[in-house]
């Protein structure tokens, strides 16, 4: 009788794929190995899902090769040791190399930085522009299209 009363309550399933397991401000991430310090991560707002960090006003420094490499940028993505950088990308290296990118893809374990965009590299006086960029910081050499550069000569 209740039946024809009332209608029983149905509950939808809902598969959740991709839910953030929490949020983050104002953090800083390490990550240490047996050497010590290979990673150091600030942000002022991240998400953490299970595979992903998305960060805001990223700060990111790779510290587990040959060379230190900084990363700021606006927003960045960190998954499986690829950190892509999006809107006023600042590349920096120890030894002064320099370069800036609307958007960086940096891989950790090639230490390859790419760039399919307009993009302004220098050391010192020295001045590259380009419209694509792939640098690898391992082996110390650049992949460039479009290249105009500005080399200041060294005088005796």
């Amino acid at each position: 009788m209740i039946y024809f009363l009332f209608e029983p309550f149905h509950v939808t399933e809902q598969d959740f794929i991709d839910v953030p397991q929490f949020d983050l401000n104002n953090f800083t991430l390490y990550e240490l190995d047996t050497q010590g310090l290979t990673t150091l991560m600030t942000g002022k707002e991240s998400v953490k899902y299970s595979n992903r960090y998305e960060v805001k006003k990223i700060d990111y420094t790779d510290n587990s090769k040959e060379f230190i490499a900084n990363m700021k940028a606006d927003n960045g993505l960190y998954k499986n040791d690829i950190v892509d950088l999006v809107g006023n990308v600042l590349y920096t290296r120890e030894d002064g190399l320099v370069f800036e990118s609307d958007k960086i893809t940096y891989n950790k374990k090639t230490t390859v930085a790419s760039s399919n965009g307009n993009f302004v590299m220098y050391r010192g006086s020295d001045i590259i522009h380009g419209t694509s960029l792939k640098f690898n910081n391992l082996k110390r050499k650049a992949k460039i299209t479009d290249v105009i550069a500005i080399y200041q000569l060294e005088e005796n």
